[in-house]
């Protein structure tokens, strides 16, 4: 049984790592075998029983698996004529935290813990977080197909007249375990058993900020479970300034609520975490925020499914009508380009690029629309590639 995994993330400063933090404790009391990982560093939980913290560092991590890679290079670097780098020389890279967090999401997920809370990086670094799986085996599979190596019987006689393994052995089995890996964070990020919370502080323009956000989140398939608007200000306040502040407060909340609550037609819950007039100092202060813990998700075993579907009007209006929930887009933020056997969608400054099935690669596309909240596109059958029998009649 995969364990529940939690993705926390929100707009930068507002308290994701608390409310992820929170969420974890919420879990762990609830009696939940619970790992929490983060890149920060003590976090206010360390003691709760039942709750493991797993702390990410990504340049360590990066400075390990690179020094590791160039061991596996050493007799191509050698006829290379090539002077390996000491362990101090690695420097971190662009990109090595966001590899390390996957590969420790990974490694908990891999564990026996029965919740697995991950605080992610803020939006919307976090949606391009948990797109780079998939798009880095599309790339794999593109520039190393498998198909395309060299002759497999030819390798060993040309690596005992090299004295070295072929760089296009190496290669392809490198591009073999990266993919495997990849695989596996990907399959975690699509599980059933995966969702998001989202983080915010009412505030001027935070609804519109979360919209694209929840379009992004969208265009991957990934389902926001709650919305924890956090460090709200009692209401009813004697003085002026608070009372105030907490008004203004609470106009925004009533933004958050109108783009994102259970009144619309697809609700996701607000919850409202208190303002405790201080910085939680422990897990009694987690627990007083009111974080709800992670609820079972039915069916979680295995992916979830695909947030696309395909209805046959082939019937009724001679075409097959694609279906893609984009919601809080708008038309003037959404492009969409055939290429091939594949789709390239353009939503609110993300980009996702779904491969056709076998029955639309045979379609062309014959019009496309938003409306209501939905990418529609329509295919009609290409007569010269769709079988007699199943084209629809004149």
């Amino acid at each position: 049984m995969p364990p529940r995994i939690v993705l926390v993330t929100g707009l930068g400063g507002a308290g994701r790592s608390t409310a992820a933090a929170a969420t974890a404790v919420a879990a762990a009391r609830s009696g939940a075998r619970t790992v929490l990982v983060t890149e920060k560093g003590p976090a206010p939980c360390d003691d709760v029983p039942g709750l493991t913290i797993t702390r990410v560092d990504g340049g360590h991590a990066f400075r390990a698996r690179a020094h590791a890679f160039q061991a596996r290079l050493g007799s191509v670097l050698d006829l290379l004529g090539a002077e390996p780098l000491d362990a101090e020389e690695f420097t971190e890279l662009p990109g090595a935290r966001s590899f390390a967090l996957l590969h420790a999401l990974g490694e908990a997920a891999a564990g026996r813990a029965d919740t697995v809370v991950a605080d992610l990086p803020p939006l919307p670094q976090a949606v391009t977080l948990l797109a780079l799986p998939e798009q880095l085996r599309r790339y794999l599979a593109r520039l190393l197909p498998p198909e395309r190596q060299a002759a497999r019987a030819l390798r060993p006689v040309l690596a005992q007249l090299a004295g070295v393994p072929m760089p296009a052995q190496w290669l392809y089995e490198a591009a073999a375990r990266w993919d495997v890996e990849l695989a596996a964070v990907q399959g975690l990020v699509e599980s059933a058993a995966t969702t998001v919370r989202l983080v915010v502080e009412p505030g001027p323009h935070a609804a519109e900020r979360l919209r694209d956000a929840r379009t992004g989140l969208a265009l991957f398939g990934h389902r926001v479970e709650c919305v924890l608007a956090n460090r709200i200000l009692p209401t009813g306040s004697a003085d002026p300034f608070l009372a105030g502040l907490s008004g203004g407060q609470q106009e925004h909340l009533k933004a958050l609520n109108d783009e994102f609550g259970t009144g619309r037609t697809s609700g996701t819950e607000v919850c409202e975490l208190p303002h405790l007039g201080h910085a939680p100092h422990g897990a009694d202060d987690l627990a007083a925020l009111g974080v709800p813990a992670p609820a079972p998700v039915p069916d979680g075993r295995g992916p979830a499914a695909r947030p696309w579907s395909v209805e046959d009007r082939l019937g009724t209006e001679g075409h097959l009508l694609w279906r893609l929930p984009l919601p809080g887009t708008t038309r003037d933020r959404l492009d969409l380009v055939r290429r091939g056997d594949e789709l390239v969608v353009d939503a609110a400054s993300f980009r996702r690029i779904i491969p056709l099935t076998s029955a639309l690669r045979r379609c062309t596309v014959s019009g496309a629309a938003l409306r209501d909240g939905a990418l529609l596109v329509r295919f009609t059958p290409d007569p010269e590639l769709w079988p007699a029998d199943r084209a629809p009649k004149p």
